[in-house]
């Protein structure tokens, strides 16, 4: 009777301090999701999705000047945001961005395309109808600056005429009324068609046109103020040649997804 007990009770025992030899394995974060951007004069913006995982602490940007090419950091960030001061204009950049979390474990890069090309820009520029003054009614914005309506490197000028007020184009350039916006920033990428036949389009306070160059530059301008002897704008200009681009639309996939042996 007591070698049953005592092999029972053992047996108790010896189950009660069976412990696991499974461990936990911590995992990195998921990619951060929904990256793109806002480009303006010498910056770029970055937005993207905050992520879900509750241990993430920060962020890790990167860029290339190559959609395919070697992913470089550039800063660290609390915030799901991040403002590149130190981008050039007309210089193209390629961000992606990564997760981290507070045991130090990174997730893999982002996989939405995100690129983007700072372009000059301008506020409050106030040009004349060249009927009355015609040395300060053009405007040159590869210049930027108020030139002569005849200048040589004049992209438009301004005019009144029997009651209408009209932005004109030489033969040589193209110019187009995109309509009503609320900001200059609307507007983002330049048409591939529709131009003017006749290179002069009614200047309407609030709307945004796309001026295609003479030197095969695209820029935009939002009327801000007009009267019969002046018209105000604010404008912006791509200074890379052929490129559409005036500001960046947001979140297109990548069809390739670079991998982290790419930094």
């Amino acid at each position: 009777m007591k070698t049953g007990l005592i092999l029972l009770v053992s047996a108790v025992m010896l189950t009660g301090c069976y412990h696991s030899t499974e461990f936990f394995q911590p995992e990195p974060p998921s990619r951060p999701s929904g990256l793109y951007t806002e480009t303006g004069d010498n910056f770029i913006e970055l937005f993207w999705n905050e992520n879900y995982e509750n241990d993430v602490v920060g962020y890790h940007v990167y860029w290339s000047d190559r959609y395919d090419g070697r992913y470089e950091l550039l800063a660290t960030t609390r915030q799901a945001y991040f403002l590149d001061a130190g981008a050039v204009n007309g210089r193209t950049y390629y961000y992606a961005v990564t997760a981290f979390n507070s045991d130090g474990m990174e997730s893999e890069l982002s996989t939405d395309v995100a690129y983007d090309v700072p372009r000059p820009e301008g506020y409050g520029v106030l040009i004349n109808n060249f009927r009355q003054s015609a040395s300060n009614s053009g405007y040159s914005f590869g210049r930027y600056q108020v030139v002569r309506y005849d200048d040589q490197n004049a992209d438009m000028y301004f005019e009144y005429f029997n009651g209408t007020y009209y932005m004109n184009v030489w033969s040589d350039t193209d110019i187009q009324d995109l309509g009503p916006t609320s900001s200059l920033l609307d507007v983002r990428l330049a048409p591939a068609t529709g131009w003017s036949p006749e290179r002069s389009v009614p200047v309407v306070i609030g709307h945004t046109y796309v001026v295609w160059t003479w030197d095969d530059h695209y820029a935009k301008f939002r009327v801000t103020s007009v009267s019969p002897s002046r018209v105000v704008f604010d404008w912006a200009y791509q200074l890379q040649k052929s490129n559409p681009m005036l500001k960046r639309p947001a979140k297109a996939k990548r069809s390739i997804v670079p991998s982290l042996a790419q930094r």
